[in-house]
C-alpha cells in the first residue's frame, strides 16, 4: 500500500439491515469516497448474500478502497435462502441483542489488516442511527461516530418528542377504539418547527395501547443516544425543511443537513463508483427499454417500496383504478408485495392494460424517475423515495403504510404541496380519479411545478457553494477529520 493510501482517512459505514437505510447509507458512502475517504461498507451476512444474488458474484469486487464487510444479525436461520425483508420487530430486538460483539471483532480484524500494511487506520464511524451498539464500540475505541437517521428532519423531530407525548397524556392509547374513533385527529401544535400535524400524521409506531410496546422503546433508545454522537447528518435540506431543521439546531449544535443524496451524486463524477449498487432485489432493466417507447410525462410509476405489504382487495383496486384510468403505468410489484402469498391478477386485468402497463419485480428506481416518460410517482412515501422523486421533479400519489410514512406524506402533501393522500382504505374510483388528476389535471399541474422548482433548489444547494455542499465540507473537517 502506498504511502498516501496509508494516511488516507477510514471510515466504517454501517446501515440498519433493511434496503431503506441501506441506500442512503450507501450514497453517503459513495459521497465520502469522493472525497478520498477509505471505505468499508458493513452488511448483515443475509442482505451480503442477497446483494450478490442480485447483483452477481463479483460485483462488490470492484475498488481497493471500497470494501464490503459483513456481521452476523443473530437472527435464527428461518430466512436462510429467502429474498423478503426480515420483520422489523425481530430485526430491531436482534441487533439490539446480537451486534456489539461481532462488531467489535470486526474493527479488530480491520486494525489487524492496516497493522499489515493493507489498508489504512480506521479513523471514523458512520452508522444508522438505529444501530445503537456501534455508538459504544466507537467510545471504546475513541473514534468519533456520525450518527444518521434515515427519516426526515420531520420524523426525527417527533422521535424526539415521544415522551412528551406521554407527559401530556396522549399516549399510550386508552384502548382499540382510539385508532377508529377520531382520536387520532387530535392536533399537535406543541412541537417546535412543525406545524398542522395530527395525532395520526406522527409515525406509526405510537399507535398503541401498550406503554411498553417494544418499538416504542426501540425508538425512544435512539431519540436518547443521538446526543452520544461526535455529529448527527440528515438526507434533507434547509431549503425542503428549514422550519423544523431551525427548531433541531437548537437541540443538537453538531447537525449537517447533506441532503438530497441524489443531486449530490448526480452531480459528482461516478468514476468507478457507477457499477456499485445497493439493491437487495435483482434489478429488471427492460423496463427502461419499455419506457423509451412512451411519450414525454405520460406513464405512471408505482412502487410502494421494500416493506409494505398489501391485502390482496387492495392490490385489486390499485390494478382496477389503474387500468380504468387509461395512463399508461409502469408497476413494481415485489414477490412479497401481498399478504399470505402470491400476487395473481386477472386476465381481464391483463388484456385490458397489455397495451399500456407493464408489471415487475424491482427496478433501478431513480433511474425510472428520472426518465423523460415519468409523469407521476404512485407511492407508500418512504424518505428515499420522496427524495428520489423531488430530485427528478416528479409529482406524488401518497399512500403511506406504516412507520415515518405517515408524517413524511402530510408533510409533501399539505407544507410542500407536492402530493395528493390516497386514502388508507384505497378504492378503484378514487385511483382512478386521483391518477388522472395527477396527470393531466390542474392541481397535478400545479404540483409539478412545485416539484420542478424543490428540484432546482436541491440541485442549487448540493453544488459547490451551496448550503449541503459546505455543511459536507465541514462535517468532513470539523468531525470526521478532527483526529486524523
Amino acid at each position: 500500500m502506498s504511502n498516501s493510501s496509508v494516511r488516507k482517512p477510514h471510515a466504517v459505514l454501517t446501515p440498519y439491515p433493511a434496503q431503506g437505510h441501506i441506500n442512503p447509507l450507501f450514497r453517503l458512502a459513495k459521497l465520502l469516497h469522493l472525497r478520498g475517504f477509505h471505505i468499508t461498507f458493513v452488511n448483515t451476512e443475509y442482505n451480503h448474500k442477497r446483494l450478490l444474488n442480485s447483483r452477481g458474484p463479483k460485483a462488490l469486487d470492484g475498488l481497493p478502497d471500497f470494501h464490503f464487510e459483513t456481521i452476523p444479525d443473530g437472527l435464527s436461520p428461518t430466512y436462510a435462502d429467502a429474498d423478503v425483508t426480515q420483520d422489523i420487530e425481530s430485526l430491531c430486538r436482534s441487533v439490539r441483542e446480537n451486534c456489539l460483539q461481532p462488531f467489535r471483532e470486526l474493527l479488530v480484524k480491520l486494525n489487524d489488516s492496516f497493522t499489515a500494511g493493507l489498508i489504512p487506520a480506521v479513523t471514523c464511524l458512520v452508522s444508522d442511527a438505529g444501530m445503537n451498539f456501534t455508538i459504544q464500540a466507537a467510545e471504546e475505541h475513541a473514534l468519533p461516530i456520525v450518527l444518521f437517521p434515515s427519516a426526515s428532519a420531520c420524523s426525527l423531530m417527533f422521535n424526539m418528542h415521544i415522551r412528551a407525548l406521554f407527559q401530556k397524556g396522549l399516549l399510550p392509547l386508552k384502548d382499540e377504539s382510539y385508532l377508529t374513533n377520531g382520536y387520532l385527529e387530535t392536533e399537535v401544535d406543541w412541537i417546535p418547527g412543525v406545524k398542522n400535524f395530527r395525532l395520526k400524521d406522527l409515525p406509526d409506531f405510537i399507535r398503541t395501547t401498550n406503554p411498553n410496546n417494544f418499538m416504542l422503546e426501540f425508538f425512544l433508545e435512539v431519540a436518547d443516544n443521538l446526543h452520544r454522537g461526535s455529529a448527527i447528518v440528515l438526507n434533507t435540506s434547509d431549503e425542503l425543511e428549514g422550519d423544523v431543521l431551525n427548531a433541531l439546531y437548537s437541540m443538537f449544535p453538531s447537525l449537517y443537513p447533506i441532503g438530497p443524496f441524489p443531486s449530490f451524486l448526480n452531480q459528482s463524477p461516478q468514476n468507478q463508483l457507477a457499477s456499485l449498487g445497493s439493491n437487495l432485489w435483482k434489478e429488471d432493466t427492460k423496463c427502461i427499454e419499455w419506457l423509451k417507447a412512451k411519450e414525454p410525462k405520460s406513464v405512471v410509476y408505482v412502487n410502494f417500496g421494500s416493506i409494505t405489504v398489501m391485502s390482496p382487495e387492495h392490490l385489486l383496486e390499485f390494478a382496477w383504478g389503474l387500468a380504468n384510468s387509461k395512463r399508461p403505468f409502469l408497476w413494481i410489484i415485489r414477490p412479497d408485495l401481498v399478504t399470505g402469498g402470491s400476487v395473481i391478477l386477472s386476465s381481464e386485468f391483463v388484456s385490458e392494460t397489455s397495451d399500456r402497463g407493464l408489471i415487475a419485480n424491482w427496478c433501478p428506481q431513480e433511474q425510472v424517475l428520472n426518465h423523460p416518460s415519468i409523469g407521476g410517482f404512485l407511492t407508500h412515501c418512504g424518505w428515499n423515495s420522496i427524495i428520489e422523486s423531488i430530485c427528478a421533479g416528479v409529482p406524488m400519489l401518497c399512500w403511506p403504510f406504516f412507520s415515518d410514512q405517515p408524517t413524511n406524506c402530510r408533510y409533501i402533501c399539505n407544507e410542500c404541496g407536492i402530493g395528493i393522500k390516497i386514502d388508507t382504505n384505497v378504492k378503484r374510483e378514487e385511483v382512478e380519479k386521483q391518477v388522472n388528476e395527477l396527470m393531466v389535471g390542474e392541481k397535478g399541474k400545479k404540483m409539478r411545478q412545485k416539484v420542478m422548482e424543490l428540484k432546482k433548489r436541491a440541485d442549487e444547494d448540493t453544488r459547490p457553494g451551496g448550503r449541503s455542499y459546505m455543511n459536507l465540507d465541514k462535517l468532513i473537517d470539523e468531525v470526521l477529520l478532527k483526529q486524523h
